[in-house]
């Protein structure tokens, strides 16, 4: 007999080690220790201890929910152009900063409180399982669902309604802070996109040399830019006012023009047509003389201006909106209305 069978026999595993997975062999001189004796934590023996932590974790979830809250708070009452002084990070905006604090103290008191519920109220006891076959049997099906019920019963969720409630609490309000982002995408078009600062009387200013235009000074063949009299290139909303008004203005005998209401809102043979893209909004800037083919640089949606501006080539999806102009008591080409329908792309409010 052997030394190692001999220890074997004089000192047998006791019931705890047995317990715990301790496994030793004759023919293993390493033989595996198995895990340590459990040790109680002060909450499993006191209480007062787990009254305590049950506390804490509560007050971690309504934090959670009360900066949730300041989230949504902080969207409404900050303006987004609104800067601050934050040492060391400088001057930064008070709405992004706000935003950035309260979701992550918001996400951070959920995740501490779940730890916190896990490490000092819920079971700790170390539990040895052999490995299995892939299929489950019946009896491990039993042994899972026994498990999970006794997990649920060591975690107090059915017992303790304070933690069980407070976590409903912060994990139902969380997602609003995501529901809320939604409304920074941008703010809501409501009737912007419909209109262009063009109206009756209006006149046409040239895009380069900033005069009104006459029309003398569109010859047939050419491409000028304009936009509407009072926009400046100055104005703070310049940007935004000229993505929808922008025009294109050529000259086309009034022979060669096709589509009848074309021709009766031009005048002389000159047409105003959106420079706005309906594809997805590029500047068109490309014209030819001969065909009267307007070309946008960016997709290659090609335009017939002498046919209402309709598409013949390319991914845009409708004809560029035509303006009806005119000519006003100085001699000045002048609009008469406004456009007859939304200038660019398609949109999910145009009805």
């Amino acid at each position: 007999m052997s030394s190692q069978e001999e220890i074997s026999k004089e000192n047998p595993p006791s019931e705890q080690d047995a317990a715990h997975g301790a496994v030793v062999t004759a023919d293993d001189p390493f033989a595996d220790p198995g895990l340590p004796a459990h040790q109680p934590r002060k909450q499993d023996i006191d209480e007062r201890s787990a009254k305590r932590s049950e506390r804490m974790v509560a007050i971690l979830f309504m934090v959670s929910m009360l900066a949730t809250v300041a989230f949504i708070a902080s969207f409404v009452a900050f303006p987004v152009d609104k800067n601050v002084f934050v040492f060391p990070l400088g001057h930064v905006s008070i709405l992004h900063l706000s935003l950035g604090v309260t979701l992550a103290v918001a996400l951070f008191c959920i995740g501490a409180g779940a730890v916190h519920w896990a490490r000092t109220l819920m079971s700790d006891v170390e539990v040895a399982d052999e490995r299995h076959p892939i299929e489950a049997p019946p009896e491990v099906k039993q042994k899972v669902l026994a498990d999970f019920a006794a997990g649920a019963a060591e975690s107090g969720f059915g017992r303790r309604k304070l933690l069980r409630n407070t976590m409903f609490g912060a994990l139902a309000l969380v997602p609003l802070s995501g529901v809320v982002l939604l409304r920074d995408l941008g703010p809501l078009p409501e009737k912007k996109l419909r209109s262009t600062l063009w109206a009756k009387g209006k006149q046409l200013i040239n895009m380069n040399t900033h005069e009104p235009l006459r029309p003398e000074d569109v010859v047939v063949g050419s491409l000028t830019f304009a936009m509407p009299e009072g926009l400046s290139e100055h104005d703070e909303n310049f940007q935004s006012e000229i993505a929808k008004a922008a025009l294109m203005i050529i000259r086309i005998q009034p022979d060669e023009i096709k589509d009848k209401r074309e021709l009766e809102w031009s005048h002389q043979g000159i047409v105003a047509f959106s420079k706005i893209c309906t594809h997805v909004g590029c500047p068109i800037s490309l014209y030819e003389q001969q065909t009267h083919h307007a070309l946008c640089p960016c997709h290659q949606s090609t335009f017939d201006l002498s046919d209402g501006a309709r598409v013949i080539f390319g991914p845009a999806g409708h004809a560029l909106p035509q303006l009806r102009i005119g000519v006003n008591a100085d001699g000045n080409l002048e609009a008469l209305g406004d456009f007859d329908e939304p200038v660019g792309p398609a949109f999910w409010e145009r009805g």
